[in-house]
């Protein structure tokens, strides 16, 4: 892999040791108090974080499946993979919780201890709107702002004024929100296996539609390129296919460069899956697993130091629609990965199914706040002190940072 000279020959300030933390940690659908011993840091190890965004709203249900609630069936059977230990079935995650069958790569982070799904997360927001959402999403607070929370973390680390690309990295064809602000940060994108997405294609398709100029030239186009009006937007053919796995190994080979970057964003779509979701979810699900091992690689013995973070704008509803999919809803499932995580669990606290316990009598209600977790990995394991965690997500003084996330 070619990687650019200038971001390999940065000097970056070693990390501070890190905070201890005792807090309260819910595991599965029961409650246990961890009190996590104080960690000394080698001044000799770097700190890596990583943020994984997953854009158009993974269905978390789907992903790390409920399968022992008992009314998981009644809402969404036609969803569901087999139980564990039958052909394609769910991989199990200790007799609640199982993950996707196409999450083999992840299931054995989990066996190392690698991975903390944390479920029923959302936002402060409650909007859903995909647009509206990403941006709160990325500003960390309950509206639109100029700067995205990351770019704000990365300026309350301390500074190498001899790394012109500053400590943090955005890698793909676009600067996410997440990352935009008044801190340097650096760019990178690789020459290959990349390409909009086709969830993108449907999206400018459908904003164009009403134009009797744009409309039937860009459908024209599309059909030429292979999307019909039954694919486009459901199972259209994918020409990144592989492109995730891409960015997360030059993601990894970056971080791991001994004068690199050590904070990176990346992104992945694929998760709005109102129609035919059993089949489309296995694509985008396949990707998040095989570029997540690609940056486990790529980062090599820095992995030990690594935590990521893997978010979305929200959830989707608990029933099935008409057209086998699920629409726009509110908890979902975050995952934190990496060899600095006190994984091999599945964090949050499980509201359960039924009919009474659902937000708005149709979404998974959410029982930890995403701020709370990002809060949590960026004052354990970066040493970020509470003060500028409150400027980080403005507005949150009532949500502290969750403990009990990295390994003691």
């Amino acid at each position: 892999m070619s990687i650019p000279a200038a971001l390999l020959t940065r000097t970056l300030t070693r990390r501070a040791a890190l905070l201890g933390l005792t807090a309260a940690w819910s595991l599965g659908p029961a409650s246990l108090a961890l009190a996590a011993a104080p960690v000394a840091a080698s001044p000799l190890r770097d700190r890596r974080f990583v943020v994984v965004i997953l854009r158009g709203a993974l269905d978390g249900m789907s992903a790390v499946v409920p399968y022992g609630d008992r009314d998981l069936a009644g809402w969404r059977a036609p969803l569901l993979p087999p139980p564990p230990g039958q052909p394609n079935g769910l991989l199990d995650l200790g007799g609640f919780y199982g993950l996707h069958p196409s999450l083999g790569g992840m299931h054995r982070l989990y066996a190392a201890g690698e991975l903390l799904p944390v479920h029923a997360v959302a936002g402060g927001y409650r909007s859903r709107s995909h647009f509206e959402a990403q941006d709160y999403l990325e500003s960390g607070a309950d509206q639109r702002l100029t700067s995205g929370w990351l770019n704000r973390a990365v300026g309350a680390l301390p500074s190498d004024p001899a790394a012109p690309e500053g400590e943090g990295l955005a890698v793909g064809l676009s600067m996410p929100l997440l990352l935009r602000g008044p801190t340097r940060i650096g760019a990178y994108s690789p020459e290959v296996g990349q390409a909009p997405s086709p969830d993108l294609y449907a999206r400018i398709a459908a904003l164009n539609a009403p134009d009797h100029l744009t409309g039937p030239a860009i459908a024209q186009a599309l059909s030429d390129r292979g999307f019909t009006a039954s694919t486009l937007g459901t199972s259209a053919p994918d020409k990144s296919a592989g492109a995730f796995p891409v960015l997360a190994d030059t993601a990894g080979h970056l971080l791991a460069a001994e004068h690199g970057p050590r904070i990176a964003a990346l992104e992945i779509g694929g998760w709005d899956t109102h129609a035919g979701q059993k089949q489309r979810l296995q694509q985008p699900l396949a990707q998040l697993d095989a570029g997540l091992m690609a940056l486990r690689d790529g980062l090599g013995p820095a992995w030990r130091d690594t935590v990521v973070l893997v978010m979305t704008e929200f959830g989707r509803t608990v029933r099935i629609n008409g057209t086998g999919g699920t629409d726009h809803g509110t908890g979902t499932v975050a995952f934190l990965a990496g060899g600095a995580v006190a994984g091999g669990r599945v964090g949050g606290t499980w509201p359960g199914l039924g009919q009474s316990r659902l937000l708005d009598n149709r979404d998974l209600a959410p029982t930890t706040d995403l701020r709370g977790l990002a809060k949590g990995v960026l004052s354990a394991h970066l040493g970020i002190p509470g003060p500028a965690l409150e400027r980080i997500f403005p507005g949150s003084h009532d949500i502290s940072p969750v403990g009990g996330l990295l390994r003691a």
